[in-house]
């Protein structure tokens, strides 16, 4: 057994859909949350930038000792993963876009993929694609620039988001896509603005519920799982503005939301 926090990182609150589900199905692990908005948003860095925020990132939760990190961030999963595995001990958890599931689910064999700039161009998204079951699959691949921002701004529910929104989405209901699949933690923020654009008809795919179903398997793998008479502590850090987190996390006396300079 082991009481020591689940670390998770993301470019901003985008991850924090990751920690809820984590949170739900394990309520008795503690948690230290890390949201790098000084630095956001990830998707439109280098690949060498991206790799040196998260070992930065994973070495502020190593520093509160963290004993697994969910790498809370499609772009960082699909860009950094291999080497942060390889610099560092601790399990890691990656994101990646849910292409399999929505490929074996569709059946007009059109998916769309909202993603960052970051996600799409990278190797590991390419790999996924690759690795379809079903090879006919067409994959109708959007960059979602913006939309973290907006996030990050709570603008979720405004007529500037549910517009550039739409810009994105019409295109790919027009081109028949019956599956979309959310490639950046950011978005399921914004699945009730999707909803209004997409209708009931086109399935809305996000992978948070998944990993922290990995999550449970990996702590148990490792050994690392807290007592289940465990209360969970839960500490939020951003190094930029706390006001996001002060939004998407109601006032409990489980949360600890701190300002941290790094």
């Amino acid at each position: 057994m082991n009481t020591q926090p689940i670390g998770l990182f993301d470019s901003g609150v985008g991850g924090l859909s990751i920690w809820q589900a984590i949170h739900r199905l394990l309520p008795y692990e503690s948690t230290i949350y890390l949201a790098d908005n000084l630095n956001a948003p990830y998707g439109n860095k280098s690949k060498e930038e991206i790799i040196a925020l998260s070992e930065k990132n994973t070495e502020f939760l190593l520093n509160q000792n963290a004993k697994l990190i969910v790498v809370a961030c499609n772009t960082a999963s699909t860009n950094a993963i291999p080497h942060l595995r390889q610099k560092y001990k601790v399990p890691f958890i990656k994101i990646q876009p849910a292409i399999k599931p929505a490929g074996l689910q569709s059946r007009s064999k059109k998916i769309g993929l909202l993603a960052t700039a970051g996600t799409l161009k990278s190797k590991m998204l390419n790999d996924l694609i690759q690795k379809i079951p079903t090879q006919d699959i067409n994959i109708i691949k959007q960059h979602g620039e913006g939309l973290v921002e907006l996030v990050e701004q709570n603008k979720i529910n405004t007529a500037e988001t549910y517009n550039l929104l739409s810009k994105y989405l019409l295109p790919m209901r027009h081109q028949g896509i019956d599956q979309l699949v959310l490639g950046c933690t950011h978005y399921p923020f914004l699945i009730p603005q999707i909803q209004k654009i997409l209708g009931s008809e086109i399935n809305i795919i996000e992978p948070s519920e998944a990993i922290a179903r990995q999550t449970k398997r990996i702590l148990e793998e490792f050994a690392l799982t807290a007592p289940k008479k465990n209360k969970g502590r839960h500490i939020f850090y951003a190094n930029k503005s706390i006001k996001a987190l002060q939004v998407l996390l109601p006032a409990d006396n489980i949360y600890y939301i701190k300002q941290v300079n790094f």
